[in-house]
């Protein structure tokens, strides 16, 4: 008797196997046959699950939509507050703490996915959970935080891959665990987005 690996499973494996090399060699210089050839399968088993590169782009999409989607599901459903706006950042930095490769990705190959209708629908999201966080009557300065609370979320991951890239780190100090950067970006964030719908004073 054999055992047959899951439709699911392998959908999951294909998705990891093409955001790896995605990564490393770019969204358009990979090509169908590399990650088939990866996966150990021919061309024609990669078809029956995605019949295009950018069907492939879309799962890992849906990937890191999925806390995006869920904190947007539960932001329209509250009345807003300073504390909602400062619970949505929360759960959307725990959505993505497991989700900075992918965010490499989108980051180092925005110009190719910025031209596919998949990379347009993840940019709308983005709008939406921003709107969420800028609260009623937003001025441009609460469209700015709002925005850059939300960017700073991800940030941390990008400080960590320039120091890494540095010659010369002798006088750079130690970075700090994944879960104290995270918790930096966090609080960042956070103070960033205090100031949303406070009337800005002159000094």
């Amino acid at each position: 008797m054999t055992t047959q690996t899951p439709r699911g499973d392998t959908r999951e494996r294909i998705l990891d196997v093409a955001l790896e090399l995605f990564v490393e060699h770019g969204y358009e210089k990979t090509s169908l046959r590399e990650i088939a050839d990866q996966l150990g399968v021919t061309k024609a088993a990669l078809y029956y699950h995605f019949r295009t590169k950018e069907d492939i782009l879309a799962g890992i999409v849906a990937r890191i939509s999925e806390p995006i989607e869920q904190t947007i599901a539960w932001g329209q459903q509250q009345e807003y507050s300073p504390a909602v706006r400062d619970e949505i950042l929360r759960r959307f930095a725990e959505g993505m703490a497991d989700r900075q490769p992918i965010l490499r990705f989108f980051h180092e190959n925005q110009p190719a996915i910025r031209e596919l209708e998949v990379g347009n629908a993840f940019k709308d999201r983005i709008i939406v959970l921003t709107r969420l966080m800028q609260g009623p009557n937003p001025s441009f300065e609460d469209r700015v935080r709002a925005t850059v609370a939300l960017m700073t979320i991800n940030i941390a991951a990008f400080v960590a891959d320039a120091h890494e890239r540095e010659e010369d780190v002798r006088d750079l100090p130690e970075l700090p665990d994944d879960g104290t950067r995270r918790e930096t970006a966090l609080r960042i964030a956070l103070d960033v987005a205090d100031r949303i719908g406070k009337v800005a004073t002159e000094a």
